[in-house]
């Protein structure tokens, strides 16, 4: 029988998993899959600014210096990216590794006495879900405070999804299309980029940047190779994001492990065995189809 801890833990999981997920989709047909990861790396120093200004560690001034720094680092790759001429996965390494050798820097400097470190920004702990109690003035425990963030920020991936879905999928198939209609996509992919970015910052404080990462990638991945519908892509993506959580809480229970590092393995093994015996046959297929019909291959002088 399921307890009242571990239901708490796999429902917080799965709140983080959908919206990171379904951004996740448009991520990964960008072909920038590996934002959350630069994020969650180079709000490092905005939590060590935020200590400084702050003197103290309060959650909310945490995430409110992380969050303007995640969003600083998805405009600082874009400027890269476009007057720079270099690369999106270039500027991104570029971007991530210097933002965060920045915020080590601060802390060996500024923090070394203060128990703040890079820990805190890649390894959350879910299993402590049940222990940060949201407790009103009057004394009266409401539950998790994770659920209700994780919670939020659903609602909010949700809503922004909703309203800008027409634009996003334009912007994200056909940008010169886009543009020829009047849509910016400059402005639709930085909206997109500050969904990823508070996204990513409200979750990791919980269940960890490792993991994070993993459902921004991992789940949308999988069920990329399942379906080449976007709507089916999103479906599939929050069910599989969901059965991570799932699977991931009890293989961590039968191992006396890690639940979040738990929860990234299954998300892997989903991904394999997925890639064995749907991807394989797709490629198998398109092979098959460029074998028997050449003339669909483009011809060049």
């Amino acid at each position: 029988m399921m307890t009242k801890e571990a239901f708490q833990i796999i429902l917080a999981g799965s709140l983080v998993a959908i919206p990171c997920g379904l951004l996740g989709c448009f991520l990964i047909l960008r072909k920038m899959a590996m934002v959350g990861d630069a994020i969650s790396h180079a709000v490092l120093p905005g939590i060590v600014i935020a200590f400084l200004l702050s003197g103290n560690r309060d959650s909310l001034t945490m995430l409110l210096g992380a969050g303007l720094i995640g969003i600083f680092t998805t405009f600082l790759i874009e400027f890269f990216h476009r007057m720079g001429k270099l690369q999106t996965d270039a500027a991104i390494g570029v971007t991530f590794t210097w933002l965060f050798a920045i915020g080590v820097i601060l802390i060996d400097q500024f923090a070394d006495q203060v128990d703040l470190d890079q820990d805190c920004v890649l390894y959350g702990e879910i299993a402590y879900v049940s222990l940060e109690q949201w407790t009103t003035s009057d004394g009266t425990m409401m539950g998790p405070r994770t659920l209700y963030v994780a919670g939020t920020v659903l609602l909010l991936v949700i809503v922004f999804i909703l309203m800008g879905y027409k634009e996003l999928v334009v912007t994200t198939f056909d940008p010169v299309y886009a543009s020829a209609i009047g849509i910016s996509t400059a402005l639709w992919h930085y909206l997109l980029m500050a969904a990823v970015s508070v996204t990513t910052v409200a979750s990791f404080e919980s269940v960890g940047a490792i993991l994070v990462v993993a459902l921004f990638i991992a789940p949308p991945a999988t069920a990329y190779l399942l379906t080449e519908n976007l709507k089916h892509m999103m479906v599939l993506t929050v069910v599989i994001g969901v059965l991570v959580s799932l699977t991931g809480y009890y293989l961590a229970v039968l191992l006396d492990g890690a639940i979040a590092g738990a929860m990234a393995t299954m998300a892997g093994v989903f991904f394999l065995i997925v890639f064995l015996f749907v991807g394989v046959r797709k490629k198998r297929k398109v092979q098959k189809t460029l074998l028997t019909a050449p003339e669909v291959i483009p011809k060049h002088d």
